[in-house]
């Protein structure tokens, strides 16, 4: 006769297991270090300010 498994450990095993793939891939998706956060905030600001700094003045810059 076989060895005798817990059906409940394995499932829970698979189950970590698949929670694990799916953090890993989840981390690869949208993890930004803090440093790639600032450096993205510090860009968009720069933009902002050159953006701002090429808008015409008056009442309608259209």
């Amino acid at each position: 006769m076989g060895d005798v498994i817990n059906l409940n450990k394995r499932r829970k095993r698979a189950e970590r297991k698949q929670a694990a793939a799916t953090a890993d891939a989840n981390r690869a998706r949208f993890g930004r270090s803090k440093a790639e956060r600032d450096l993205s905030e510090q860009r968009r600001m720069r933009e902002l300010r050159l953006l701002d700094q090429h808008r015409i003045d008056g009442e309608d810059a259209s």
